[in-house]
Order: structure tokens, then C-alpha cells, then sequence
């Protein structure tokens, strides 16, 4: 085959040097780089790459609202003569260990009542992908800051002791609580400002002002509370917690001071989305908190913040 003789020339001919070419050329491969980086960051798991403590898959109405999560759950007693300074429970916790650790939470029950009363948490929060410890206390009648400082010692247990405590991230950590246990939540989250979740359900306490309180708290409150009536707890709890902590106020419709005791999706819905944001830093849980949620068949009231850095 003949060679083309302008194709020759051109292989041998001296070839012009454009410095300003060459930096602009130079410029356009970095932008194309960084798009092809930026690129692979936005595709599939790009979100677990920007958070180390994303678990589970992408959440949904549905699957926040349902009995359980992604995660099979297992669980074990904990005697009251293994620990000191609460009563024993029981530990929730995904089998799964291919993803890493979990964040976990302390759920304490209220006034005369056992951990039984708040046992449907369990495995619904567990599955969802915490290791959940609802306790006993050390007795009936202990008052909500012995209930706080029992909240705190399970924890202390849980990640120092316990039979799970490799699969904790010991700095991500919650608490939760019914009536006196849901007082004791909030003295917890005042005592442990390094908490990252407090959610008092139906709380009552002597104490109405929590301005020492930074850790991200919802507060669930019930219409038909006649024990912890709204207007002399729950409500003044949330407006005593300071603008610039993380907050939220619930108020169930339709319900009373017990109805934290019984499988109740509303509370598990807000729950679920509150943990998942604040102690795992989840921001795909962030579409359920905000906007805020409006009035419905279920919630007489919603008030709080968009969760603040979103």
C-alpha cells in the first residue's frame, strides 16, 4: 500500500509547542477527573462512602412503618446478679456482623413497671439495625434521675461487658424511656452530653427545664395522658430544651400515657427515623423529620427543627 506523503510529513514534521494549549488541555483532563470521581461518588454507595455508619438499605415509608427491618434479630437475658447498678434485661442485637458495628440504645420502662413493658422495641429497632437493651431497674419505684443513671450504667455495661459489646460503636449511643423512664431518658442525656439520641416517651418528672440538654431529643407526648398530662411534661420538657439542641415534639392523637407499651407504629416510625439520623448520622432518614410532619389520623401535633447541618 502506498503511504498517504501528507500523513509522512506530518509523522516527522517538528511539532509547534502552545504553552497556553497545553495548560488549558492540562485543565480540561483535571475537570474530566474530577467528574468521573464526582461521578463514581454520586452511583451506588456513594452514601456509605460519605457515612461509615449507614446500615441497612435505602429507607421507605413502608419499611420504616413496618414490624421489622432488614436485619434478623437474636437476643439474650441478662441476669441482674451479672451487673451492677440497674436490673438486668434483655439485648436485642442483628445477627449480621458483615457490616460492622452498631450504634445502640438503653430503653428504660416507667413507674411499678418491667422491661417486659417495653419489650416490642426490641426487636423492632433491633432489626432495623441497633443493638437495643430494654432494662430493668433496680426497683419498681426507683425515681426518673436513679432511672437516668441506671440508663447510663446499662449502657456502660452493654459496650464494656456484655456478650455483644464487639458489635457496638461505643461512640454512638441513645437513650429511650416510658413515663418515669422517659424522665429518666432526659436526666440521662443531661448527665451524658456525649449521647447522640434521647427520645423520653410519655416522660414524667418533677424537673420541667432541661437547658443543659445538647443531645438530640424527641419528645413523645399522648393527647389523653392523664399521669403525665402534655401541658405539664411533655410539652414543657421540649420548649425547656434549648433552641439549639436538636428537638422534637410528638404528640400522639388518640392515645394515653400507656399507649407506649403496645406495638404502636407512629411511635416506631419517629423513633426508627430519629435514631437512624442522630446516631448514625443517616440523612436518608432525614425526609420523615422534614418537612415537618403535619396533623394526621395518628399525630395531634408535631413541632420541632429541621435537623440542624442538613
Amino acid at each position: 500500500m502506498q503511504q498517504n506523503p501528507h500523513t509522512h510529513a506530518a509523522q516527522h514534521a517538528p511539532r509547534p509547542t502552545f504553552p497556553g494549549a497545553r495548560r488549558r488541555l492540562a485543565g480540561v483532563t483535571a475537570a474530566v477527573a474530577a467528574a468521573v470521581a464526582l461521578s463514581t461518588l454520586t452511583g451506588p454507595g456513594a452514601q456509605a462512602a460519605d457515612n461509615p455508619y449507614e446500615r441497612g438499605p435505602a429507607p421507605t415509608e413502608s419499611s420504616i412503618e413496618a414490624s421489622r427491618g432488614s436485619y434478623s434479630v437474636a437476643d439474650t437475658r441478662v441476669s441482674s446478679l451479672a451487673v451492677t447498678g440497674f436490673g438486668g434485661g434483655t439485648i436485642y442485637y442483628p445477627t449480621s456482623t458483615s457490616d460492622g458495628t452498631f450504634g445502640a440504645v438503653a430503653i428504660a420502662p416507667g413507674f411499678t413497671a418491667y422491661q417486659s413493658s417495653m419489650a416490642w422495641l426490641g426487636p423492632r429497632l433491633a432489626s432495623q439495625g441497633f443493638v437495643v437493651f430494654t432494662i430493668d431497674t433496680n426497683t419498681t419505684l426507683d425515681q426518673p434521675a436513679s432511672r437516668g443513671r441506671q440508663l447510663l450504667a446499662a449502657l456502660d455495661y452493654l459496650t464494656e461487658r456484655s456478650s455483644v459489646r464487639s458489635r457496638i460503636d461505643s461512640s454512638r449511643l441513645g437513650v429511650m424511656g416510658h413515663s418515669m423512664g422517659g424522665g429518666g431518658t432526659l436526666e440521662a442525656a443531661k448527665s451524658r452530653p456525649s449521647l447522640q439520641a434521647a427520645i423520653p416517651l410519655t416522660p414524667w418528672n418533677l424537673d420541667k427545664s432541661w437547658p443543659e440538654v445538647s443531645t438530640p431529643t424527641l419528645v413523645v407526648g399522648a393527647d389523653g395522658d392523664t399521669i403525665a398530662p402534655v401541658a405539664s411534661h411533655a410539652e414543657p420538657f421540649y420548649t425547656g430544651l434549648p433552641s439549639a439542641t436538636d428537638r422534637a415534639y410528638l404528640e400522639l392523637n388518640n392515645a394515653t400515657h400507656f399507649s407506649p407499651n403496645t406495638s404502636n407504629t407512629t411511635i416506631a416510625k419517629y423513633s426508627v427515623s430519629w435514631l437512624k439520623r442522630f446516631i448514625d448520622n443517616d440523612t436518608r432518614y432525614e425526609q420523615f423529620l422534614c418537612p415537618l410532619p403535619g396533623p394526621s389520623l395518628t399525630i395531634e401535633e408535631y413541632r420541632g427543627n429541621c435537623p440542624h447541618g442538613s
